[in-house]
């Protein structure tokens, strides 16, 4: 059976310098976290399999598609949230951003602005609906592009460091948000441990290089001892 997510001798090589090395990777799990230190490779990683950055060596597959090859396919079943939620929000009002997220699927207007409401319901952002994103607060803009990613339905959600600037009642929102199974798999890039210890499964970069895979919590404690040694 093919993993969900598969890389295969993947190396890259950005601007002459060398990120990741011979990564070997097969993940089914349906949440998992990659931590690692700064500069680790954890954001190329997830850049990788998002099909955002393409591999120097080696082979990328997500649910059988060839990140490269398949990358219009990908992206339908992909959805990509970032440390900072101003570099997602694209339209005037809330509303009109979430319903931005839905443009390539031409539905009915009524049909539309059903899944906005909807979407707006579950994210506390219905009161919100028609206020200039702007105004937002950072945790409401999180909650937002959360949204307008999730409006999609997508079969996979990756998230690069989505709780960076982060309060800790957001952050508890969000992290809530995406750990919550309505059928997705869940890809986060985190240094707040205690989200990576609520995954499934974890991976630890270090160097460009996977140094352990394995149940979230292990990993965890393995990446928060190396800090003592």
């Amino acid at each position: 059976m093919t993993s969900a997510l598969r890389l295969a001798g993947v190396s890259v090589r950005l601007a002459d310098a060398d990120i990741l090395h011979e990564i070997d990777l097969a993940l089914d799990a349906r949440t998992v976290a990659v931590i690692g230190d700064n500069g680790s490779g954890k954001s190329t990683l997830a850049r990788l399999i998002g099909g955002l950055v393409r591999p120097t060596r080696g082979h990328v597959e997500v649910f059988g598609l060839d990140a490269v090859k398949d990358a219009a396919a990908l992206r339908r079943r992909v959805a990509i949230v970032f440390s900072n939620p101003d570099a997602q929000i694209i339209m005037p009002t809330v509303s009109e951003d979430v319903a931005f997220s839905l443009r390539a699927d031409r539905l009915p207007r009524a049909d539309r602005d059903a899944r906005v409401v909807g979407a707006l319901e579950r994210f506390g952002l219905a009161d919100l609906a028609d206020r200039p994103a702007y105004e937002l607060s950072g945790g409401q803009k999180q909650l937002l592009a959360l949204c307008g990613a999730f409006i999609r339905q997508p079969d996979l959600v990756i998230a690069d460091e989505p709780t960076a600037f982060l309060d800790g009642r957001n952050a508890h929102l969000v992290s809530g948000h995406l750990l919550a199974d309505t059928g997705h798999r869940l890809l986060v890039v985190t240094h707040d441990l205690a989200l990576a210890a609520r995954c499934d499964v974890a991976v630890r970069m270090h160097e460009g290089r996977v140094v352990q895979v394995g149940e979230a919590t292990g990993v965890v404690d393995a990446h928060a001892a190396s800090w003592r040694c």
